[in-house]
């Protein structure tokens, strides 16, 4: 499980995807989200503007599993 550390008190998934090297650039998010499964706390969202907090669980298929953590 790859932390993903945050500064801010949350993050949206679009951009939670590409710090986490899962996507190259932001504009891939929307057509990423549509092709790929992700879980967030064992739920399936899909949602690009989904907002994560820490502690949250992320489970991207194909590309691993992160936990959201305050830097």
């Amino acid at each position: 499980m790859k932390e993903i550390a945050i500064s801010t008190e949350y993050i949206e998934l679009g951009k939670f995807l590409k710090l986490s090297d899962c996507i190259s650039t932001g504009g891939q998010a929307k057509f990423f989200l549509q092709e790929n499964v992700i879980h967030i706390n064992g739920e399936l969202d899909n949602r690009r503007g989904k907002k994560l907090y820490p502690g949250d669980k992320v489970e991207v298929e194909g590309c691993g599993i992160f936990v959201v953590t305050r830097t």
